[in-house]
């Protein structure tokens, strides 16, 4: 059987991550976060340059040009010989890449980077644009939703474990601000492709998503598990 093309969006902590790469490891696929690429290119921009103001594009120009990034097994990325992880959750950087985001050279050159990392199939790709436009002709959609509260919720718990000083008021304020920004850019905003399976994930555990997800993915598909499953 050929190796499917899987797309995984919605808004933050919605829980894309844990069910994409939890089908990606009963799959055997290749997991790749797709908003990870726009962060990698903001971590990278704040080496150079803060952006509190406007884009500097000649600094943005120097970071686009040779720009590449190889995704990790762990979800993050290699750029330039460098692994990145953690550093690419903070919310400093979250927000640059929102802010990034709505720049057409920067979403033309990632989203090329993103279709040929996924050329061949055995991809389930997550993002926020992953079903309606890197991948229109995806085997299979998903859009993962759930109430702002919820994702905050998600968000805050996820930020404290890692040590970050931040009140819940602050984090849904930072995901309402993402929200806006997201669904009201010109360039590829946030919505569910018309052939995507809709699932809001407001009161399930992660368990339940990625279960939820398989039945449909079995149900459209004669797929086998290749990879071991998740716990």
């Amino acid at each position: 059987m050929r190796r499917l093309t899987v797309a995984i969006d919605g808004p933050a902590a919605a829980g894309k991550s844990t069910a994409a790469r939890g089908l990606a490891l009963r799959l055997g696929y290749t997991y790749l976060d797709t908003g990870g690429l726009y962060r990698a290119l903001a971590y990278l921009y704040l080496t150079r340059e803060n952006l509190d103001g406007p884009v500097d594009h000649a600094v943005l120009a120097e970071v686009l040009h040779g720009f590449e990034a190889r995704p990790l097994s762990s979800g993050g990325f290699s750029v330039g010989g460098h692994n990145l992880g953690d550093e690419l959750r903070t919310p400093e950087v979250g927000s640059a890449a929102s802010k990034l985001a709505v720049i057409r050279e920067v979403r033309d050159a990632l989203t090329a980077q993103a279709r040929k990392l996924a050329e061949g199939g055995g991809v389930v790709m997550e993002g926020r644009d992953a079903g309606t436009v890197i991948l229109p002709d995806a085997d299979l959609k998903f859009f993962l939703t759930a109430s702002l509260e919820e994702r905050s919720r998600r968000r805050f718990e996820e930020l404290r474990e890692r040590g970050e000083r931040v009140t819940f008021e602050e984090v849904m304020a930072a995901e309402k601000a993402r929200d806006e920004r997201d669904s009201n850019r010109s360039l590829a905003p946030l919505r569910p492709a018309p052939d995507a399976v809709v699932l809001d994930t407001t009161g399930l555990t992660p368990e339940q998503v990625l279960e939820a997800i398989w039945r449909e993915a079995a149900r459209r598909f004669d797929i086998a598990e290749t990879g071991p499953r998740s716990e």
